[in-house]
């Protein structure tokens, strides 16, 4: 199989996205498609849907893990279950799925046809190897289970930006930020107050540290 397209996101790395698609609405991308198929006709009758399945590539995982148990983050990192339970990134074959918002359809004139997309959790650059249209009728399962998901809360973070930060960014940005930091970006096993971490977004580094249920960003 051969990408169709590529993403663009505000993160050139895998730290620090959405652990699920839907999770930041506000979040935009783009889908970048090959030359091949730049073609409108490719698109025409997507504008009558609101929603997409991306299936995509987990480009970023350098290294093949053969583990058929994983850590869950939901779950703290201290609890172990079946690859095929999960939607850990490291599988036997490294497929992502994402369902997005349509937010438009564009030609450009370099690029081709455009599709802006909006609460994404994949990195820039990330090969995209098909796209489908949610359809309600059959991919929404009112009284579908969900595992130990139901089960777990995922408490969120209160964010601070610091006013240098805030400089940096438009308000449009500062709200992303703000919903992507209180998704706790950290791995679930660190718990440590002073650490400092860093991630890329929208080409800054943003820096932050954690304690006590607050992060403070700068």
């Amino acid at each position: 199989m051969k990408p169709i397209a590529y993403f663009h996101s505000p993160f050139s790395s895998k730290f620090g996205i959405p652990r699920q698609s839907g999770l930041v609405e506000e979040l935009d991308g783009e889908i970048v498609f090959e030359p091949k198929y730049r073609n409108i006709d490719a698109l025409r009758g997507l504008e009558d849907f609101s929603h997409l399945w991306i299936i995509w590539l987990f480009s970023a995982n350098q290294k093949h893990r053969e583990n058929l148990t994983v850590r869950p983050p939901r779950l703290g990192g201290n609890c172990r279950l079946g690859v095929f339970a999960t939607r850990s990134p490291f599988r036997p074959n490294p497929i992502g799925l994402s369902c997005v918002c349509i937010n438009k359809v564009e030609i450009d004139e370099k690029r081709g046809p455009v599709i802006t997309v909006k609460g994404a959790d994949l990195m820039d650059e990330t090969p995209i190897l098909d796209i489908k249209p949610y359809i309600k009728y059959c991919d929404c399962k009112e009284d579908a289970r969900s595992g130990f998901v139901d089960n777990t809360e995922w408490e969120k973070l209160f964010v601070v930006l610091s006013e240098q930060l805030q400089s940096k960014l438009t308000d449009e940005e500062q709200r992303v930020l703000v919903r992507v930091l209180e998704q706790d970006p950290r791995p679930r096993v660190q718990n440590d107050p002073e650490r400092v971490y860093g991630m890329p977004f929208y080409g800054m580094e943003i820096h932050f540290k954690v304690s006590e249920g607050k992060l403070f960003a700068f």
